[in-house]
């Protein structure tokens, strides 16, 4: 991979240097300034980098507001960026991922574990490399690969990326986000989820871009519905959205998706016919997000995301009930 690492440490830059020496396999490219680095992308003409290293607090611009600029290029709205921090601020680490940080790493690193995140880097461009050609075809209406229906280049299960929604992450973000933390900063944290209803029906109707931007609409009414909360979300694919919140605020989800319903009901959604589309959800419970290891997080994301997934089951069960009453009578 070409690399980008930008920190106003010259310290830094150099111990960067060697430690990817060391790892082998990958081109480091330096720059000791937020604006510098924007000289050196644009420079390069948007298409050199695979992935970026900025340190979170620099004088003139920080690596939270450099990564929302490179997050704003089209060629850069899905390249890995890993955040350098010394700070133990959980503040400035929610801003980077809300930003558009891909994972962090804190100071001071160790060649380990620095060798370990950038392999983790490097499978992800390798997949995101066989992708591109769907997330772009996503992207553009007038592309004729997104105008089929069933069989389309979006699967059900794909966690489509989502972009410009406040708050919402990919999902490999989010759950690096949580592994990252320290057991002091889950304290208190809860996670839930939200399942669009049939949405099969949904997928097998709509075309990949009707689809793709039917859960970024959803996204949106979800994350306005959240607004004022500290939190992150993702879509986690099949029609369910991901969240995790803190600040020992356990949410009523019945009240909640009351909420989020309602504002889907005043928000107009059509696809390309001009059908008008009705789109609801279900809530799953929210999960206490305690750290006994990484993998009771995990399985409480999991947990939540399942929740969500029988809810919306149940209520078709129920839907389906309700129909067949009178003719079993």
């Amino acid at each position: 991979m070409k690399i980008l690492a930008v920190d106003d440490d010259p310290i830094i830059l150099e111990l960067l240097s060697q430690f990817v020496d060391v790892v082998g396999g990958h081109q480091l490219v330096t720059a000791p300034s937020g604006n510098h680095a924007l000289d050196l992308v644009y420079a390069q003409e948007g298409a050199a980098f695979d992935c970026f290293l900025f340190d979170i607090q620099m004088p003139e611009m920080d690596g939270i507001e450099l990564t929302q600029k490179i997050r704003s290029m089209k060629n850069f709205v899905d390249t890995p960026i890993l955040m350098l921090t010394a700070m133990s601020d959980k503040r400035y680490i929610d801003a980077a991922f809300s930003a558009g940080a891909t994972d962090y790493v804190t100071k001071p690193f160790e060649v380990a574990e620095l060798k370990a995140r950038l392999q983790l880097v490097n499978d992800l461009v390798t997949t995101r490399r066989i992708k591109t050609d769907k997330i772009f075809a996503v992207q553009s209406p007038i592309t004729p690969a997104v105008q089929t229906n069933s069989g389309s280049v979006i699967e059900l299960h794909d966690p489509i990326s989502i972009y410009d929604v406040e708050n919402v992450i990919e999902y490999p973000a989010l759950e690096n986000y949580v592994r990252q933390l320290a057991r002091g900063s889950l304290f208190g944290s809860a996670t839930f989820a939200f399942t669009i209803r049939k949405i099969e029906e949904h997928h097998h109707l709509m075309s990949s871009a009707e689809f793709s931007f039917l859960i970024s609409d959803v996204a949106e009414v979800i994350s306005d519905t959240l607004a004022g909360l500290q939190f992150l979300m993702s879509y986690a694919g099949s029609g369910t959205f991901v969240c995790v919140t803190e600040s020992g605020w356990r949410p009523n989800m019945a009240v909640l998706m009351d909420a989020v319903n309602l504002s889907l009901s005043r928000t107009e959604l059509y696809d390309n016919s001009g059908q008008q589309l009705f789109v609801r959800v279900s809530a799953g419970e929210a999960m206490r997000m305690i750290w006994k290891c990484e993998n009771t997080v995990m399985e409480a994301i999991s947990a939540a995301y399942m929740s969500a997934e029988e809810a919306s089951a149940a209520h078709e069960r129920s839907m389906n009930d309700l129909w067949l009453a009178p003719q079993r009578a």
